[in-house]
């Protein structure tokens, strides 16, 4: 069925998603200063392609739907106080770009602003922080995150269909036109201070996907790039998505788009193709596809960790102490670590399937094996995650009453936030890792634990250990996830297969000093020089390569709403003149002339495919003189083409794709 969008952006006023009360609409920010004493004004609509900054200053402006920002009211003065999640992927990411780089934040808050205080808090956070915040009224934000983008989007691109009304939810266009909303609210953000000529745009994740057409349409050689952050499912999948066309549209509205994996490239890429018509092709190393005369091209790049924030930690003395506690806890044992979100695409019941399936097979294990199971708080809500929820206590109740003894359980759920030394300590101590989700954008749980496996000096001292000492670590993990393809050495399963899976803890547990030893320094060495520092400035140097033909050529801005699209041509194109044409055809001596037969001498659209009595006339009238050579060229068959072009004698045929030609 055709997808239904909205004709042009101004539909979107009919449906009352942008009219909001006057006294929530905010002033423009005032732009970032580029060249000192000098502050400009974004004012008024402009043309699309005009610099309204005074000076040329490189920035990377990162849009994503939260600030890298904590916040909190201060109960006695009733200020607001704002300072850095260093946690945060946004902050991470400078660790690829010299310190005197300069980046500009753009999102929401994930805090309750009231409308008489947003202007302040605007002005506060960008002189402060260098951020943007977008403020979404209440009802759009619900409908936007909660609705359109957690159980429309996410559930669909982890290859789940709302097949039944109590499993996922039905298509809402009300949720979709808040999606919609909301990305114009932030590129209304992203216009207050962008320079157009010298400035970057990195778009992140799945909240965002058809902010791109906004921004392409008001700066067309905007430099825009999208990096996603969970799976792109398969065209099988995306296609049931009524709006699939529109989101699609927008992303190709970017000049570089990411993805984890090479899956994920070729399942959007194998969408553009079905659904839009697109091709691509491999262009000097990079994937490229053609829309419109741009080149949009596609980028796979596993997204990394930061290994500087994770040993800092791990150097803390609250680890340490953590890390001997467990140590005498679990004196003798062997320890399997999972740390999942509690979510229904984390597997942790098929996890706890297997691990009973392992003390039932091997049963040498009983005993001498704990798998520490930390449940990290649910993103989302619903009766989805509670049903996985109440699972899971009931599988580990039931392992831990049949294989458990006084003093001993074979599954410890930690279910509560846990500290981040903890979860350290847990990650250095452990000798396997099971990660075992059913479909996962990346999971960089895996990379942590490596990292924490190989330890630091100052945990070394702590635990009186030689820094000498052999390294090992042992992962089991998903085929389904995105850092499966980047482990080489890591054991795969199918989480479905939970004889498999326990065969591989097995495996890993009883796996020789000195396999482990050599898988982890092939994972280390991989991990240590693929952080996030080295993720980030990957993508935009590319984004850089991808938009730097944006003068070269000349620019048209066409299509209405959310079809709207650049047409980008070479500066010698023309125009063809009818009468250049004419004047030329009159002097020329010998003239050959190629017409192509569906959609020129035949309108595509016509179901009748013989020519009409006025298009054989001018052939005739073409073929007699002697001058001219006709040929039609052609992917029909050469009889039918013979019979239906026979009253013109002299016109020569091209038939079969040139693999018959009548002279």
């Amino acid at each position: 069925m055709v997808s239904r969008s909205c004709a042009n952006f101004l539909d979107l006023s009919s449906w009352d998603l942008l009219d909001f009360p006057q006294t929530q609409t905010q002033r423009s920010l005032p732009r970032v200063m580029t060249v000192p004493g000098i502050v400009s004004e974004l004012e008024g609509d402009g043309s699309s392609d005009v610099n309204s900054s005074t000076g040329s200053h490189e920035r990377k402006i990162i849009v994503a739907n939260m600030l890298p920002l904590q916040a909190k009211k201060d109960a006695e003065t009733g200020q607001w106080c704002f300072t850095w999640d260093e946690d945060s992927l946004l902050i991470q990411l400078r660790d690829g770009f010299p310190s005197d780089t300069e980046f500009v934040y753009i999102g929401s808050l994930n805090a309750d602003i009231a409308i008489n205080e947003q202007e302040a808090v605007s002005q506060k956070l960008l002189s402060d922080f260098n951020c943007v915040p977008a403020f979404l009224p209440k009802e759009i934000q619900e409908k936007y995150y909660r609705g359109f983008c957690k159980h429309h989007l996410w559930p669909l691109f982890h290859y789940m269909l709302p097949m039944f009304p109590d499993h996922g939810d039905r298509f809402d266009r009300r949720l979709w036109q808040a999606y919609v909303s909301a990305n114009k609210i932030f590129s209304d953000r992203v216009m207050e201070v962008i320079n157009p000529e010298d400035d970057y745009v990195w778009i992140q994740d799945y909240h965002l996907m058809v902010l791109p057409t906004f921004l392409r349409k008001r700066f067309n050689r905007i430099k825009l790039g999208f990096f996603l952050h969970s799976p792109f499912p398969s065209s099988e999948i995306y296609r049931t998505l009524p709006v699939r066309d529109d989101i699609l549209r927008g992303l190709l509205n970017c000049d570089l788009i990411g993805f984890h994996t090479f899956d994920y490239a070729r399942h959007f890429l194998s969408c553009c193709s079905r659904m839009l018509g697109l091709d691509y092709e491999s262009k000097r190393g990079h994937i490229g596809l053609d829309y419109f005369g741009r080149t949009v091209f596609i980028k796979i790049l596993p997204i990394g960790i930061h290994i500087g924030r994770l040993e800092s930690v791990l150097n803390l003395p609250s680890t340490a102490a953590k890390m001997k506690e467990i140590q005498e806890q679990f004196k003798g044992k062997k320890l399997i670590l999972g740390i999942d979100d509690m979510d229904i695409f984390k597997g942790i019941s098929l996890k706890l399937i297997a691990m009973e399936h392992l003390f039932e097979t091997y049963w040498h294990m009983r005993g001498k094996c704990v798998l520490i199971q930390i449940v990290n708080p649910a993103r989302a809500s619903g009766k989805d995650v509670e049903e996985a929820k109440r699972e899971i206590y009931v599988t580990a109740k039931r392992i831990n009453e049949r294989y458990g003894s006084p003093g001993y359980e074979p599954v410890i759920l930690i279910d509560r936030l846990v500290p981040r030394y903890e979860k350290t300590a847990y990650y250095a101590m452990a000798d396997c890792c099971l990660v075992n989700a059913v479909r996962d954008g990346m999971n960089l749980v895996p990379y942590k634990y490596i990292i924490c496996r190989q330890g630091t000096p100052g945990i070394d001292k702590a635990m009186g250990t030689s820094r000498d000492s052999p390294r090992t670590s042992m992962l089991v993990v998903s085929e389904f996830i995105g850092c499966s393809p980047s482990l080489s050495g890591a054991i795969r399963v199918n989480p479905w297969d939970v004889d498999a899976v326990a065969e591989a803890v097995n495996l890993a547990l009883k796996m020789s000093e000195a396999e482990k030893r050599l898988r982890h320094e092939k994972h280390y060495h991989y991990v240590s020089t693929h952080d996030v520092g080295y993720w980030a400035k990957s993508f935009l140097q590319d984004l850089e390569r991808a938009s730097q033909d944006h003068y070269n050529k000349r620019c048209w801005g066409i299509g209405f709403g959310l079809s709207f699209r650049v047409l980008s041509l070479s500066p010698s194109f023309r125009k063809l003149s009818i009468d250049h044409i004419v004047s030329t055809y009159r002097k020329t001596e010998r003239r050959a002339i190629f017409l192509d037969y569906d959609g020129t001498l035949v309108p595509e659209s016509s179901l009748v495919k013989t020519p009409t009595a006025e298009v054989l006339s001018v052939l005739k009238s073409l073929c007699e003189d002697p001058k001219n050579t006709v040929f039609i060229v052609s992917g029909r068959g050469w009889e039918s083409l013979s019979e239906w072009l026979s009253p013109c004698e002299n016109l020569g045929i091209a038939a079969e794709h040139g693999y018959f030609i009548r002279g």
